[in-house]
């Protein structure tokens, strides 16, 4: 709206007015040239003025603030007219009084759209990133994996729970509550836990670890929370979480050792994996290029079992 305002008033025709000094003015009184005046933005001793001669022309000047002078005027002819100053409107007081307000408020607002990458999340800093995969036709399974053959081996025993967790509660037995991938990159360690998803025909939620933390305090925790609340309404389900180094990295190791985002992050991920049920039918799995540097927390045989 402000930029149409501006385009019109660049564009609009305006009324051309020729400088006249008061010297200028007063010669032209005295040979009855001028026609009218309009006295504007008074101030203590002088007045801006527009006037129009007899031929047309329009001109400005300044001029005294002087009644005598003004009594001058009428008597020569001239049309004189005193315009006080308007006063703004009470909508234009507030407007240039909350503009500046208002345009840092937009800023905020729009520096956090492109922090969480669109319009619809500017208000949704912890809900969590994951991509969900439940198409039967994308299915991967263990024959589309080339290799792999003891990982394969090791990780059916996940598939059966997930197929048949009630079995596994009946029996008794313990299934880790999740499992670490580690290899460098390219080996198909995301491939793989595609794959037990697919086997197992349950949904696969997936998630980077550097999708946690953000620059806002408490943003990587509520994304934890929601990505297991979206996890076990969807039970039995896998959640998958590639590079956790970014967030699993072992705490203290920061500068100054602080309490950090990250930490807080890695803290919520522990308290949830630690929270598990064996009948919630979730099992988290994580993949890494630098099991070296993980949280030994993280390393728990209770809670991720390495392949």
């Amino acid at each position: 709206m402000f930029v149409a305002i501006s385009l019109v008033d660049l564009f609009a025709p305006k009324d051309q007015f020729t400088d006249m000094d008061f010297n200028q003015f007063l010669s032209l009184v005295e040979k009855g040239e001028i026609s009218s005046i309009t006295i504007t933005d008074q101030k203590a001793a002088t007045g801006a003025a527009v006037g129009t001669l007899k031929d047309g022309t329009k001109f400005k000047t300044v001029i005294p603030i002087d009644p005598e002078l003004y009594q001058y005027l009428v008597d020569s002819g001239v049309v004189v007219e005193l315009r006080l100053p308007q006063e703004p409107s009470l909508w234009v007081s507030l407007l240039t009084n909350m503009l500046p307000a208002l345009l840092m408020v937009g800023i905020f607002f729009y520096m956090i759209q492109q922090t969480q990458g669109g319009g619809k999340q500017v208000m949704q800093f912890g809900r969590s990133r994951a991509k969900l995969q439940t198409d039967s036709h994308q299915r991967v399974t263990f024959a589309d994996v080339a290799g792999c053959e003891e990982a394969k081996e090791e990780l059916q025993e996940i598939v059966d729970f997930l197929k048949h967790p009630k079995r596994y509660v009946e029996m008794g037995a313990r299934i880790p509550k999740g499992v670490l991938l580690f290899g460098p990159p390219g080996t198909g360690k995301t491939y793989l836990a595609k794959a037990v998803a697919g086997e197992a025909g349950v949904p696969f939620l997936s998630i980077s670890g550097s999708d946690f933390v953000e620059m806002f305090v408490g943003v990587g925790a509520a994304r934890v929370r929601d990505l297991f609340e979206q996890a076990k309404k969807r039970a039995p389900a896998i959640v998958f979480i590639d590079e956790i180094d970014a967030v699993g990295r072992m705490r203290g190791a920061g500068m100054g050792g602080g309490h950090d985002e990250r930490e807080q992050t890695l803290n919520q991920l522990l308290v949830e994996m630690d929270g598990f049920n064996v009948n919630q039918g979730i099992i988290v799995m994580a993949a890494t290029n630098r099991p070296d540097i993980l949280d030994p927390a993280l390393l728990r045989p209770c809670l991720l079992y390495t392949s």
